[in-house]
């Protein structure tokens, strides 16, 4: 089974405000076991166009990557996050190669 990821680019417009997405998040990925690979650290751009921020979520499954992403939990958190951000966001299978 492969994993699941999270890639996300993300403008944030109210850092304060969105350190409660930050907070809430926490719950979901817990419950589906996610693990921060890259988590808005420094990046250099040498292609194309990339919001400020880059996160980068690992899950023992696609399967718990889609949950995790539906669920009550996270849907919750995403609605702290709208109103402050924009955001892109994809879910990605592993590559078992």
């Amino acid at each position: 089974m492969s994993k699941g990821y999270w890639i996300g680019h993300v403008d944030i417009d109210d850092p304060v405000a969105y350190e409660a997405y930050r907070q809430a998040n926490a719950v979901a990925f817990e419950k589906y076991g996610a693990r921060f690979l890259v988590r808005g650290g420094g990046q250099t751009v040498v292609e194309g166009k990339a919001r400020a921020r880059c996160v980068v979520l690992e899950f023992p499954s696609l399967a718990a990557a889609r949950a995790c992403y539906d669920s009550p939990e996270y849907q919750a958190a995403k609605a702290l996050r709208d109103p402050v951000s924009i955001a892109d966001l994809m879910i990605v299978e592993g590559w078992t190669g």
